[in-house]
């Protein structure tokens, strides 16, 4: 009888000179195929070797299998689980290489780096949010699947699902911000509220969205800088999207010059200044006068381009050339102050005397009737006026008799 072990090194053997056939046998079809198909090649690439792990695990269950058919039972089943967890694991890693494949696929076939990617920008976001939740979810199917191949996983997994009520309960509780975030992520990419690419304005930052996960979006700022947001701020707080339908975008420069510019003169000048740049798009071109108080006018010229950079850079080229050739052209029009300065004589003039002024009662005629309208109608009289009255009237009475 020929040795187990003898036996097991011919099988695993042949069964590894098998997997290597099949190896073979499927790279070249696949190298076929790039010949003629791009995809091809990053398919091998993706692919290569979670599959070429998986056949060799295989080929190795097999040989064991095969040479130790029943035998030393006390130490199979252990080998028998693990090569079932390493089938588990390699064939999770291969299905991840296929998801990353295809989403790569998908992505390839449509760029961000050309002008009016508001497509491009919206499939690339979702298929990468895809992407993320297809490799979580082989990930969490893999791992339960190795945990169930225990038998006291098993007999747990019986109880949980036997309280599975309290149990999610418990789990939404202590998992609520994750959730939240989660639900808030997919709200933001399915509902193209925010994409990849997009430049945004957030907590008076600008920056384009440089990543956009399942908890967290990343903006690339201006200055090189990355500020790092939770995805429920964007579903609980305002923000701007400058390229939420498109990346054309119109901005304004506005100067405080004297009265004595000549907006005529400014606006051609500012024809010849786009004329010879190409940052501007040629879509819109205005110079207006908007205010005229405070001693200045405030002249507010508007100018188009095809995305926010550009039209940054060309914000900033028509500025300084409207106040180069304001210096040079029209050096009256420049911003002034003007200040009225009066002579310091030294001599304090005396003031004028003060005079009574008429009250609501005193002083004029008007306001003496307005007063008798307010006294008693019978006179006021003194004792002096009586004692005459009362002699009077004896001496009257007197002549009578």
């Amino acid at each position: 009888m020929i040795d187990p072990w003898l036996l097991f090194a011919l099988i695993l053997l042949a069964c590894l000179v098998g997997a290597i056939v099949v190896v073979a046998v499927v790279a070249a079809s696949v190298r076929a195929a790039a010949r003629r198909r791009e995809w091809a090649q990053l398919l091998i690439r993706r692919a290569r070797r979670p599959f070429r792990v998986l056949l060799m695990v295989v080929a190795l269950w097999v040989a064991f299998l095969v040479a130790f058919p029943g035998e030393r039972e006390e130490w199979m089943p252990g080998i028998n689980q693990v090569f079932t967890i390493a089938v588990i694991v390699s064939s999770a890693w291969l299905l991840i290489g296929v998801v990353r494949f295809a989403t790569d696929l998908a992505i390839g076939r449509y760029r961000i780096d050309v002008p009016d990617n508001r497509i491009a920008r919206r499939i690339r976001t979702q298929t990468l949010i895809v992407r993320r939740l297809a490799i979580a979810l082989i990930v969490i199917v893999a791992l339960g699947a190795a945990l169930l191949t225990f038998p006291a996983v098993q007999t747990l997994g019986a109880s949980v699902l036997a309280s599975a009520g309290i149990a999610s309960i418990v789990a939404g509780l202590a998992a609520q911000s994750v959730l939240a975030n989660m639900f808030a992520g997919l709200q933001l990419v399915f509902s193209e509220a925010l994409r990849v690419d997009d430049v945004v304005v957030v907590e008076g930052e600008w920056g384009r969205v440089g990543e956009i996960t399942l908890s967290y979006v990343v903006l690339d700022l201006w200055d090189d800088r990355r500020l790092v947001l939770p995805c429920t701020y964007f579903t609980t707080n305002p923000f701007q999207n400058w390229t939420r339908q498109g990346s054309e975008l119109l901005g304004s420069i506005e100067l405080d010059l004297d009265w004595r510019v000549s907006p005529t003169r400014m606006r051609e000048h500012l024809q010849r200044v786009l004329a010879e740049t190409e940052l501007w798009d040629g879509r819109a071109s205005v110079l207006q006068v908007t205010e005229a108080t405070g001693g200045l006018v405030r002249v507010r010229i508007l100018v188009t381009a095809q995305d926010a950079p550009t039209l940054f850079d060309l914000r900033c080229l028509v500025r300084e050339a409207m106040v180069d050739w304001v210096q040079r052209q029209m050096p009256a029009a420049l911003p002034v102050q003007r200040v009225m300065m009066t002579p310091d004589t030294g001599v304090v003039e005396d003031p004028a005397p003060r005079g009574e002024a008429d009250g609501l009662f005193t002083g004029s005629m008007a306001a003496q009737e307005r007063a008798s309208t307010f006294t008693q109608a019978m006179p006021v009289v003194s004792p002096d006026d009586t004692d005459r009255r009362d002699d009077s009237t004896g001496e009257s009475q007197r002549s009578t008799g």
